[in-house]
């Protein structure tokens, strides 16, 4: 898993390294993957789509948070499955959620909570490659070897040149997921950090005025690959490199892109009402960033980096087992941080009428043992509770996206272990995210042996958020 770290232009730049500045500024793309992903796509069928104006936030919970401490609390279950916390009353008749969630009590009518999706792996990678590919897979290699939902959203609507980013994560890729056969061209930009600290520079839009001068002189950069495109170009596989130099320089000059991505654009009040800490900018920037035009947003709320906490009793992200951190000293420190950044996010995608263009996702790749695990923490030395990882039952939160909130769909067993209700599989959540995009999930693309492999093998959307 990369770590959150920027990286700058250094100044002067030969021709050759500018070049290699714009294909950065697609996630890394060099010239050597874009013949290659080239050559792929003429094998490739396009998939237009029709819904170009929708985009969805992924907000994603590293590790696995606890159904049971979140949206699907069980206050009548023994209390080694409870747990020491308890639910409060939303603003939604009939939904309870966790007592350290109380900005999101009052946004309750304005989301809806899964709580019956499963699946059948425990493991970190492949549990995400699962829940966010929608496939099995026996490989924990980062780049793994299924496209997950954001690459295969970027693919297909890499049509579009809008000024800003089609695709935006805070990290390049979730544990165990990435863009496998579709290539790195299908990659998110990426901007890690925290995006409201102070002086904060976004890699790739934040260059010299000298390098800047450089980039206005377009027609010239795309000229110099006519002699490359005539010695090299043998069965058509470049005839699309103009548009993908000029979607990398456009994107590097854009006002537009350079105005989503600065939060000093905000009020105080409002960067205040999600919270001074990355979380909180994250998910303003995701606001920002929709609203602009990007069509997928991932953004890690991993470690809370909350100021002058016990750093031996938490973890660094959702995968609160005993010998990782004190699960209810852990939630105490960043569930108020999540609180607030999520909820302030539901208010303004309701707020600027952003509800039918925008869906909201927060999850992360399973829940954790309905039974309560009480064991020595490495770091604390101390007997502390924890739950271990479970792909039995977990809880899944959905905002926006033209569909009915503020209910709740499906049930899990009295003690939180398995779906009851209206069992759901990831697919099907993945299968609503596509129909409210217009992507078709059966379309094919072609993996690294020629197979054609539809973007899911199975699944259909949930049919309480259409």
């Amino acid at each position: 898993m990369s770590s959150d770290q920027s990286v700058f232009c250094p100044g002067p730049m030969s021709r050759r390294s500018f070049l290699e500045a714009g294909y950065l500024a697609l996630g890394g793309l060099g010239l050597s993957e874009l013949l290659q992903q080239r050559a792929l796509a003429n094998a490739i069928s396009g998939g237009t789509n029709s819904n170009d104006d929708t985009a969805v936030i992924f907000i994603w919970l590293l590790g696995g948070p606890s159904h049971m401490e979140t949206y699907d609390m069980k206050p009548n279950a023994p209390s080694d499955y409870r747990g020491q916390l308890n639910p409060i009353a939303t603003n939604a008749p009939g939904i309870e959620i966790c007592e350290l969630l109380p900005l999101h009590a009052k946004v309750a009518d304005k989301f809806s909570i899964i709580r019956s999706i499963s699946h059948e792996d425990s493991q970190h990678a492949r549990g995400s490659v699962r829940f966010l590919s929608g496939r099995k897979t026996q490989s924990v290699n980062p780049i793994s070897e299924f496209p997950t939902v954001g690459p295969i959203v970027a693919k297909m609507r890499e049509h579009r040149s809008v000024g800003v980013p089609n695709y935006v994560a805070s990290s390049p890729r979730a544990y165990g997921g990435g863009s496998a056969y579709l290539g790195e061209s299908a990659m998110p930009f990426v901007v890690g950090g925290n995006p409201g600290a102070p002086g904060y520079k976004v890699p790739n839009l934040s260059l010299s005025n000298g390098l800047k001068n450089r980039l206005d002189d377009r027609v010239g950069l795309l000229k110099a690959f006519d002699q490359m495109r005539k010695d090299t170009d043998l069965n058509g596989s470049m005839e699309s490199l103009d548009d993908i130099n000029q979607q990398a320089l456009s994107l590097l000059t854009s006002e537009k892109a350079r105005q989503a991505f600065d939060l000093t654009q905000e009020s105080d009040a409002t960067r205040d009402r999600y919270g001074r800490h990355k979380w909180g900018q994250r998910a303003l920037l995701a606001r920002r960033l929709v609203e602009a035009g990007t069509s997928f947003v991932t953004m890690y709320m991993n470690n809370p980096d909350v100021p002058g906490t016990q750093k031996n009793r938490i973890h660094s992200n959702w995968d609160i087992h005993a010998i990782n951190g004190d699960l209810y000293y852990d939630l105490g420190v960043r569930m108020p941080p999540f609180d607030r950044a999520v909820s302030a996010l539901i208010e303004d995608i309701y707020a600027r009428v952003l509800d039918k263009k925008v869906m909201l996702v927060v999850s992360g790749e399973f829940g954790r043992t309905p039974r309560i695990t009480v064991q020595p923490g490495t770091k604390s030395k101390v007997m502390q509770p924890g739950r271990d990882h479970w792909p039995g039952a977990m809880s899944v939160l959905v905002s926006g996206g033209g569909a009915p909130m503020g209910q709740v769909i499906g049930s899990t067993t009295a003690k939180g272990e398995y779906a009851k209700d209206n069992k759901l599989d990831p697919n099907d959540l993945l299968a609503t995210v596509y129909r409210f995009l217009g992507i078709d999930q059966n379309h094919e693309f072609l993996d690294r042996s020629g197979r054609p492999m539809p973007i899911l093998p199975h699944g259909a959307p949930i049919s309480e958020l259409i």
